[in-house]
Order: C-alpha cells, then sequence, then structure tokens
C-alpha cells in the first residue's frame, strides 16, 4: 500500500493576479530554491516543474490547450496538469504540484523530503 504523500504548503500569493502572468496565461516563480510554471486555464491554478523532461523546453514558453493540458514550445509534447501524464504519447512524465487557494492566499504544496520518507 503506497503512503499518502505529505506536503509542505508554502504561501506564493494573495490573488490570482499577484502573478506576473504572459499572455499565455503561465509564469515562472522561485519557491524555496525550485524554479515552478503556474499555469490558469480559466480561473483554476496548477504547478508544474517549469523544464519539459523530453529536451528542457520553458513550459511557460509554451502554452495551455483547449483541455487545460501544458504544451511545450520546443516539440509540442502535452502533459494533463492534473496528474503529469504525456497525452500526446511520448511517455514521459511531468512533475506536478498541488496549488490550493485559501481565504489567505495561494499556496503551493512541496513534498517533504526526509530521509525516513524513503521508507515510508
Amino acid at each position: 500500500m503506497a503512503a499518502e504523500k505529505k506536503y509542505n504548503w508554502v504561501k506564493i500569493g494573495e490573488a490570482i493576479n499577484d502573478f506576473f502572468w504572459q499572455e499565455n496565461d503561465l509564469c515562472e516563480i522561485n519557491v524555496k530554491g525550485k524554479t515552478i510554471c503556474i499555469a490558469k486555464h480559466g480561473e483554476q491554478l496548477m504547478a508544474c516543474t517549469h523544464k519539459c523532461p523530453h529536451a528542457g523546453g520553458h513550459l511557460a514558453d509554451g502554452f495551455i490547450d483547449a483541455l487545460g493540458n501544458i504544451v511545450c514550445p520546443l516539440h509540442r509534447y502535452k502533459f494533463n496538469l492534473q496528474n503529469g501524464r504525456n497525452t500526446s504519447g511520448e511517455g514521459y512524465y511531468l512533475k506536478t504540484y498541488p496549488v490550493e487557494t485559501r481565504s489567505d492566499g495561494i499556496y503551493i504544496g512541496l513534498e517533504e523530503n526526509s530521509f525516513f520518507s524513503f521508507f515510508k
């Protein structure tokens, strides 16, 4: 049985307008030494690693398709921002992060990293 992931929740903004959105509704932020791509699809915020796992393209330079997938600007590989799965068939996986909008701001969940988490 897989252990439930535990997160350290980090506040990244007060509201959705606090981010420096590009015209493609994507932006990059730095959180605890990690560069993360934030995506806006409608009023929903999602987050993933900032580079495509295929060739390292900056995902913030790509776009969000009509289904809410992030599309890499280099080779048009598509990834589901809910689960990180590659939807265009190449077999890659994109690291995603949970995002929560709370009454006091917007938070991102970073997985707890400890030596003992390996044994859980």
